[in-house]
């Protein structure tokens, strides 16, 4: 056994819950927990999290400086900056998977260099259940439909033995195996706008426990109705932290075991991980989906580009409320509310029919949870190409979709001021209030708020005619 050991920290910013990190801990001498740095993986694709990553590793350093460990930060391609371990540095590697193909692919090479090199190393399950791997359907293919695959998910893990002893020990010494570490400020984006993230969130495994506490305690019972309710603080918003993993989902998962007969929303919670399961094991599976539709019809949908409308889109500038209200909040917050994010997914997809790739890419560089496999996986729902997808006839309507799930306005009025004193009839479809009621509320439809860039029945009519024309291909 080697007195020294590398942990290398990847999507596992947490001291509760970390095999890797505890083990190390107590087979080893001293300890260093490296995160390397690499731009490629961040810079113009995921600004935001730059700003999620920056604030996980400033806390998680004091956190773990409490133990007697070094947060040592790397500037670099993981292979790279790995390849220069040698046997005679006498260190033990050890890591928590990551389930994305190319991540997959790289932690191979990285595998085969420390057998090459003679450098000792251990990795473990990452942030999920059930790794994909070992869930097939009986006839050994994978799931492409999510409720028998998370049935058999449940009753997999169900089976398995408990979670091993996570207890991390303090070292007597803290060291640095690496020569110079990068300032965590030279991972901030270079555009500020970032500054009101701070507003809003705590990038810490402390905060991450406080929101499980809060939904087991206030907001599980009624989970299955209020979390539709963008208005209202109903749904986990433990999204970003999962990601990061601030926070494992096993421990979720026995909170809400453990109340599961006393809380009616107990069962839709918990298959919202489920989908999150579904996901990770779908592009695993079909890595095809990473790049292009699931459905290899769709490869031919007429597809329409329009830089305009995109470009009003991603302002919160449609002429559509709800749709408006929700890309102003991620923009604003770096998270959306579910429900929200379905609507102004299937309006971009089906309303004004540009390609669902240019809404992920969006997503993918303002969401502070963006998880590459559920983000690929709910584009592709939304936009009815990929897996258990809705059809590609259900679009939502905007109009009704708002009525519905915002009728008192709150979440709407709050993310679009410009319609705070339009009533609650005409909130949805503004343009249909007189001209002379609009100059009383002094809120004038295509000059103080833009008039829609689409009709919906129009845009809608387009859309299943695109549809029909795959159908016949």
């Amino acid at each position: 056994m080697t007195k020294k050991a590398i942990v290398w920290i990847r999507e596992d910013f947490r001291t509760d819950h970390n095999e890797a990190l505890a083990l190390a801990s107590q087979n080893h001498e001293f300890i260093s927990a490296l995160y390397i740095y690499n731009p490629k993986n961040f810079d113009k694709k995921r600004e935001a999290q730059k700003w999620w990553l920056s604030k996980s590793l400033e806390i998680f350093s004091i956190d773990l400086k409490k133990l007697n460990i070094a947060l040592e930060i790397q500037l670099g391609d993981e292979l790279d900056i790995l390849s220069n371990l040698s046997k005679k540095d006498d260190v033990t590697v050890y890591w928590t998977k990551v389930y994305e193909p190319d991540v997959i692919a790289k932690g191979k090479k990285i595998r085969d260099l420390f057998i090459k090199n003679e450098i000792q190393y251990k990795y473990f399950k990452g942030n999920i259940l059930v790794e994909f791997q070992e869930l097939t359907k009986d006839d050994g293919t994978p799931y492409k439909v999510f409720t028998p695959f998370w049935k058999k998910t449940e009753q997999f893990y169900i089976s398995k033995a408990p979670s091993k002893n996570f207890k991390i020990e303090t070292k007597k010494k803290q060291i640095n195996l690496f020569k110079k570490s990068i300032s965590i400020k030279d991972i901030l984006p270079k555009k500020n706008w970032y500054k009101k993230f701070e507003n809003y969130w705590k990038p810490s495994e402390q905060e991450a426990n406080k929101y499980l506490q809060k939904l087991i305690d206030s907001k599980i019972e009624g989970y299955g109705d209020a979390r539709d309710i963008p208005g209202v603080e109903g749904t986990s918003k433990l999204s970003p932290f999962l990601k990061f993993g601030q926070i494992h989902v096993e421990t979720i998962w026995k909170k809400c075991q453990a109340i599961k007969n006393k809380k009616i929303g107990y069962r839709k919670y918990i298959n919202e991980l489920g989908w999150r399961e579904f996901s990770h094991s779908l592009i695993n599976y079909f890595p095809q989906m990473l790049t292009g539709n699931l459905r290899k019809d769709f490869d031919s949908f007429p597809w329409v580009k329009n830089e305009k409308f995109l470009k009003a889109w991603k302002a919160g500038m449609t002429g559509y409320p709800i749709v408006d209200a929700g890309m102003r909040e991620l923009y604003e917050t770096g998270w959306m509310h579910n429900r929200v994010r379905m609507i102004v997914a299937s309006f971009l997809v089906k309303h004004l029919r540009i390609n669902w790739m240019e809404g992920e890419k969006h997503f993918q560089n303002c969401l502070l949870d963006y998880n590459k496999a559920s983000n690929i996986a709910q584009w592709q729902w939304v936009a009815g190409c990929g897996a258990d997808a809705a059809p590609y006839f259900r679009i939502f309507n905007p109009i009704l979709q708002g009525e519905k799930f915002d009728k008192e306005g709150l979440y709407t009025k709050k993310w679009v001021p410009e319609l705070c004193r339009m009533p609650n009839k005409f909130l949805f479809k503004p343009w249909e209030l007189e001209k002379k009621n609009q100059e009383v509320i002094k809120t004038i439809i295509g000059k103080d708020y833009p008039a829609p860039i689409v009709d919906h029945s129009a845009a809608r009519n387009s859309a299943l005619e695109a549809f029909k024309k795959i159908k016949k291909n």
